[in-house]
């Protein structure tokens, strides 16, 4: 699966078939250990450096044996399939589509009474927690993420233009970004959007592509300019409001009035089959890509000339802090203690390669706040120069939380509604304000409020 397709609203997709050597509490091992399960998703990378996590602490508890159980395909029905026939694994990773359910369900463990005995669990950034009542914790979440502006070096020096900033304060506006999309974007025979005979079907490079299908791309956008998806009380949609309707007429505009950026299907390699940023921007297919931190570990595998900036504003910067889906213990289990002591060790950037590497961004304030802290995880060769404001300062300051973790009932709202208007939106069709106008009532109606949130 594409590291974005995890942090879409309706969660993972369809059926599957491993799942079956899952059983609720692994039990007793040889000579008296304590056995347990670990399921979870990701990459071949992301797959060794959980199994070395997990040797690690086995070497710190050797009383405990952890088996994993690698589930890189259609996670959530296989899962859905172990709760049903009551053979969960003791932890692990729950796609956030499902976890408030499953937590409401009875189904996996309240963490609130263990943040004491666990002090790094409650010094976590809030938009961590995962609520599903007062004092009801059912999960954190992985790891941070937030959207960037990425750039290639080579393009940008190419154009002539200075690079997107760097720090939250010297952001650009919205028509400085489309001033420098213009001058990024050139057809097969070297004309500029603005330029008398440019050729809109022959587009060598694209200027910027910023996804209006996926929330987190353009919800920071839609703080910048003092709007919101809903109101105070997460009751009635605001996405009809002048402030959010221009937010989504800038994003159409970039496609079908200033040409700067790829329409459906215009960067798909085969089918519906879009290539990654790396790919994007190391091609030079695209200039500037908006896409997530976790890109980081794509750009250096693949050795891509690469900048990183904050994306551009219109009032106060803002960025969508993102959780990387959850983590819990279930309810099955026979051994909760043990659980939770490895659900605190599995989270913990000391002992996991994926925060250094560029894969994730830690949790814990500490990391965003105390220098040495900050330099055990960005004092290396994967993060670039530019990260510490770029990324560290910059989510600390101007991250807002993720509407999959606030938003009651939205995988239902995504799936049956939002989702369909903005790929209408990104059709070009019909203008925002109709299409926002139609959408907006039939969202109201199926809001049920904010998820809780409270001090850990």
């Amino acid at each position: 699966m594409k590291r974005r397709d995890l942090f879409r609203m309706g969660g993972l997709a369809a059926l599957g078939a491993a799942g079956a050597a899952c059983g609720s509490g692994a039990g007793t091992g040889a000579a008296g250990t304590t056995a347990l399960q670990f399921m979870y998703w990701g990459s071949t990378f992301e797959k060794a450096a959980i199994e070395k996590m997990l040797r690690a602490f086995e070497q710190k508890n050797p009383d405990i044996k952890v088996k994993p159980v690698f589930t890189p395909d259609e996670y959530d029905v296989k899962l859905n399939s172990l709760v049903a026939g009551g053979r969960t694994p003791d932890l692990g990773y729950v796609p956030m589509s499902m976890s408030f359910r499953l937590a409401e369900q009875g189904n996996l463990v309240n963490l609130f009474p263990y943040l004491q005995k666990y002090p790094q669990l409650a010094g976590y950034l809030p938009d961590a927690y995962l609520w599903y009542g007062k004092d009801k914790l059912h999960g954190v979440s992985t790891a941070n993420e937030i959207e960037l502006l990425w750039y290639s070096r080579s393009a940008i020096a190419a154009a002539g233009i200075s690079p997107p900033p760097a720090v939250a304060a010297s952001a650009w506006s919205w028509d400085q970004l489309v001033e420098n999309a213009y001058k990024l974007t050139v057809d097969q025979n070297g004309r500029h959007p603005d330029e008398p005979g440019f050729d809109p079907g022959q587009v060598r490079q694209f200027g910027v592509s910023i996804s209006l299908t996926y929330a987190a791309a353009w919800y920071g956008f839609l703080r910048s300019n003092g709007a919101d998806f809903a109101d105070e009380t997460g009751r009635r949609c605001l996405l009809d409001t002048p402030e959010a309707v221009q937010v989504f007429q800038n994003l159409q505009d970039l496609i079908y009035k200033h040409r700067v950026a790829p329409g459906p299907g215009q960067l798909a390699a085969t089918g519906d089959d879009v290539p990654g940023t790396n790919i994007l921007l190391k091609t030079k297919r695209v200039a500037m890509v908006v896409d997530g931190h976790w890109a980081l570990l794509d750009m250096n595998e693949s050795k891509v000339d690469y900048g990183i900036g904050v994306l551009p504003k219109y009032g106060e910067p803002f960025t969508t802090s993102q959780v990387a889906g959850a983590s819990s213990v279930f309810a099955g289990t026979r051994h909760v203690e043990e659980a939770v002591e490895l659900f605190a060790f599995h989270i913990d950037p000391r002992y996991v390669d994926l925060y250094r590497q560029g894969l994730w961004m830690p949790q814990e304030k500490k990391y965003y706040e105390d220098q040495a802290a900050i330099d055990s995880w960005t004092k290396n060769d994967a993060h670039p120069p530019e990260f510490r404001t770029a990324v560290v300062d910059y989510g600390r300051d101007h991250g807002v939380p993720d509407l999959r973790n606030r938003v009651k009932n939205l995988s239902a709202i995504s799936s049956d509604v939002l989702t369909p208007a903005l790929q209408e939106l990104e059709s070009g069709k019909r203008p925002a304000a109709e299409i926002l106008k139609a959408v907006t009532p039939k969202i109201t109606g199926m809001l049920q409020g904010w998820q809780h949130t409270q001090e850990p």
